[in-house]
């Protein structure tokens, strides 16, 4: 069996500049941006025609890298944007950040609020999760102690 890597994690997007500007707000940083079409991306994604436009951001210092994808053509089909934790699918995506209230007031600042609360669990992990643009939930969790 070949070996497995975490390389990245996809997110296809309607207003890539408005999503790119939440993650760069949380910290991460721009790797790239180009429009990919051609063979290549119709084979992989099984849409003849189709062209989008990638946005690589990544964690400072590297790491598992976040890809923004816009579609230029075809038109996106529409998501859910208000869904649940519990509906199937990719629910969120997560952070571990060094403060989570510092953060979460941050979001709120520019507009993106609280799902619930803050929780703590077995006083190990400070977690909440934050409604991002598009309905993207985030998860964001400080380490305590």
């Amino acid at each position: 069996m070949s070996r497995v890597r975490f390389d990245h994690i996809g997110i296809t997007v309607s207003d890539l500049d408005t999503v790119a500007a939440f993650f760069l707000g949380l910290g991460l940083e721009v790797e790239g941006r180009t429009f990919v079409e051609g063979e290549f991306i119709d084979t992989v994604i099984g849409i003849p025609g189709s062209r989008t436009e990638i946005l690589m951001l990544r964690l400072p210092g590297g790491g598992t890298t976040l890809e923004l994808s816009s579609f230029v053509r075809p038109d996106p089909l529409p998501g859910s944007p208000d869904a649940a934790a519990n509906e199937l699918g990719l629910r969120s995506v997560a952070f571990e950040v060094d403060d989570l209230r510092a953060t979460v007031e941050a979001a709120a600042a520019a507009g993106y609020a609280l799902v619930g609360g803050i929780g703590e669990y077995e006083g190990v992990w400070r977690m909440a999760y934050v409604r991002g643009p598009e309905g993207i939930l985030v998860a964001l969790a400080q380490r305590l102690g």
